[in-house]
């Protein structure tokens, strides 16, 4: 299926930003999460260097807690792509006795990663990480510039991004900063769903509609896992439910849903009324729960 015009604006647009970032920065990698925005990131990448190999491996921070089909696909993908993949853990921050794990009914290790993140930047001295963050996610996402500029402490500070204009990105840091780059700021949802049907894109089961044992907690569908116990009165139950976004089994909640290809999900995508990260419970901590993250050095 042929590019449209305005995912092919898209394209050119991460690719020239791709394409900058190999030629600013000394050290860049792709903070790879196996959801469907860094799969995207991930082929453009491949697309951007063509027939040369992507300069840019692949960071991945396994929580511990990724759904099996995530893994599976990652390492899949990465073979597929003649990428270098690097995975560092927040199980060994947490034998270290850099986090600890939190406890409870809403516990969850997605917001230990920021730690062990930090600690990958600074130990594989990486001077920009690539995410595929999009503006349209959530508001601390919508005023994030494409190039972030992060202090030495792995920090966003909005006095100290830059103006970006006519496309032009200045990507100079000081000794210990480095900077995030979002190569998928200007996508939607929906840009990202057009794009994976038009370049034939495979992604996790996880996305498509399968039956699945899940159980309501906080308004939210949440899979039965060996990660999360089950609290008095939660009794799951097999339904058709698929994932919008792919994160720690703990915190991304399932929506009912009866679409099993790429097609039926753009269809049901263009009528969603509710963004797609309103299935995360870590989101739902605080009205500012993205925004203390991204401050801390997370996104």
């Amino acid at each position: 299926m042929p590019v449209q015009n305005h995912l092919k604006q898209l394209q050119n647009e991460a690719i020239h930003i791709l394409r900058e970032v190999a030629g600013q920065f000394e050290n860049p990698a792709i903070l790879f999460s196996g959801g469907k925005d860094s799969i995207t990131l991930a082929h453009l990448a491949h697309r951007a260097f063509w027939p040369g190999r992507s300069p840019l491996p692949w960071l991945h921070i396994d929580t511990g807690h990724n759904f099996p089909e995530t893994l599976i696909y990652r390492d899949w993908l990465a073979e597929q792509l003649g990428a270098r993949l690097i995975v560092r853990k927040v199980e060994d921050s947490i034998q270290a006795g850099r986090v600890q794990e939190e406890t409870g009914p809403w516990a969850s290790r997605n917001a230990l990663q920021t730690v062990t993140l930090l600690d990958a930047i600074q130990e594989l001295k990486i001077d920009c990480a690539v995410g595929g963050g999009r503006r349209d996610e959530e508001k601390a996402r919508a005023k994030e510039r494409i190039f972030s500029h992060r202090n030495g402490f792995g920090q966003w500070e909005p006095k100290n991004q830059r103006p970006e204009l006519w496309n032009l990105y200045n990507g100079l840091q000081g000794p210990g900063e480095h900077f995030r780059v979002f190569p998928l700021s200007n996508w939607t949802e929906l840009d990202v769903w057009q794009y994976v049907a038009s370049q034939g894109i495979a992604l996790p089961s996880l996305y498509f509609s399968h039956p699945r044992r899940v159980f309501k907690r906080g308004g939210l569908l949440l899979a039965e896992t060996p990660f999360v116990r089950l609290l008095p009165g939660e009794a799951p139950r097999e339904q058709h439910v698929r994932f919008r976004t792919v994160g720690d089994a703990t915190c991304t909640g399932a929506i009912e849903s009866p679409a099993a290809t790429v097609e039926h999900i753009i269809l049901e995508t263009a009528a969603a009324r509710v963004t797609e990260r309103g299935g995360r419970l870590d989101d739902q901590r605080s009205e500012a729960a993205m925004e203390d993250r991204k401050r801390q050095g997370y996104f």
